[in-house]
C-alpha cells in the first residue's frame, strides 16, 4: 500500500468540519438568542475556539493531534442536539446533527487514527492504530469524555450567568477532571504497531509497561489469530476489541512487561501476542510489503 494513501483519510472529517458551522450556525445561534449578552459571549467564544482548534489539530497529523479530533469533535454533536431543540430552526438543526455526527464518526475511523498515528513516525517506519478495548469503549471512555466536557463548559457558563459560587466550584472541580481524562485518552491514542526494519514493535501504554519488538529473524507468523490462540500462553493485548484479531508469533519465547494497577508483572515464555489493529487487511498488507511472513 502506497504511503501517500494515509494522508487522504482525515479530508473527509476535515471537509465536514468545514461544513458544520455553515449549517449548524442559524440553529445555535437562534438558541443563544434569548441569553444574556455574557452568556452569548463566553458560549460563542468556546464554541469558536473549539472549532478552530479542532480544525487546525486536523491539519497536523501528530499523534496529540489524533487526541484533540477525537475528544472534542463528538462535542459537536450535544451542540447541535441541543440547538435542534432550543430554537426555532428545527431544519438547520436537524441538518446540524447529521453533519455533527458524520464528523464524529470520521474523526473516530480506523483509517482516521492510522493517518494520525503514522504521521508521528520516524524514517522508515510504519505506525497502525489499534482499536480501544470494548470495555472501556462501553463504559468507561464515554463517562469519562461526558464528565470532562461538563467541567469543559459548565464553569464558564455559570459565571457568565452571574452564578458565582456554582461557577466557581464548577471551574474548580472541571479543571482537574478535564486534565486527567486527556491524559487517558491520550493513552489510547498512544496505541499502535510499528513496522521498522528490524521487525514490529507493539506499542501499548496501557496493557504494557514497555513496548516490545519482535525482531524480523524471529518473526514466524503475522495473520488473523485462532480462536484457541490463547492455549499455548500468547498474550490477548486485544481487550476484547471489536474486529480481526491477529497473532504475531515469534520462534522463541519472549518476555512482556505487563502493567496491573500501577505495577508491573513480568510475563516470560509468551509465544506470540494477539492484538487487534484498526484496519487488519492493510496491516497485513503493509507486513507483506516489508517481507515479513504473512498468513
Amino acid at each position: 500500500m502506497p504511503r501517500s494513501l494515509p494522508l487522504a483519510a482525515p479530508w473527509p472529517f476535515r471537509a465536514l468540519w468545514l461544513l458544520l458551522p455553515v449549517v449548524a450556525g442559524p440553529a445555535v445561534a437562534d438558541a443563544l438568542a434569548d441569553r444574556s449578552r455574557a452568556v452569548q459571549l463566553v458560549a460563542s467564544v468556546m464554541a469558536w475556539a473549539g472549532w478552530g482548534g479542532v480544525l487546525a489539530a486536523s491539519l497536523v497529523l501528530r499523534t496529540v493531534t489524533l487526541t484533540v479530533v477525537r475528544a472534542l469533535a463528538p462535542g459537536a454533536v450535544l451542540l447541535c442536539t441541543w440547538a435542534a431543540f432550543a430554537s426555532d430552526e428545527l431544519a438547520w438543526g436537524l441538518a446540524g446533527i447529521v453533519v455533527a455526527v458524520l464528523a464524529a464518526v470520521a474523526a473516530l475511523s480506523p483509517a482516521t487514527a492510522d493517518a494520525f498515528v503514522d504521521g508521528s513516525s520516524y524514517g522508515d517506519e510504519r505506525r497502525v492504530a489499534l482499536r480501544v478495548p470494548v470495555a472501556m469503549a462501553v463504559g468507561p471512555v464515554p463517562i469519562a469524555w461526558a464528565l470532562a466536557a461538563a467541567g469543559l463548559v459548565a464553569g464558564p457558563l455559570l459565571l457568565a450567568a452571574e452564578q458565582w459560587i456554582a461557577g466557581g466550584i464548577a471551574l474548580v472541580l472541571g479543571v482537574p477532571i478535564v486534565v486527567a481524562v486527556a491524559l487517558r485518552l491520550h493513552l489510547l491514542s498512544r496505541r499502535w504497531l510499528v513496522f521498522v526494519p528490524a521487525g514490529v514493535v507493539v506499542h501499548d501504554p496501557i496493557a504494557m509497561a514497555e513496548p516490545v519488538l519482535l525482531q524480523r529473524h524471529l518473526l514466524r507468523r503475522i495473520g488473523p489469530a485462532d480462536a484457541d490462540a490463547t492455549k499455548d500462553g500468547s498474550l490477548d493485548l486485544t481487550g476484547g476489541a471489536l474486529g480481526l484479531a491477529l497473532e504475531l508469533r515469534t520462534a522463541e519465547p519472549f518476555k512482556v512487561g505487563l502493567r496491573q494497577g500501577r505495577e508491573t508483572v513480568e510475563t516470560a515464555g509468551v509465544p506470540a501476542l494477539l492484538v487487534t489493529p484498526g484496519r487488519p487487511a492493510t496491516t497485513l498488507e503493509i507486513a507483506a510489503e516489508r517481507k515479513l511472513p504473512v498468513s
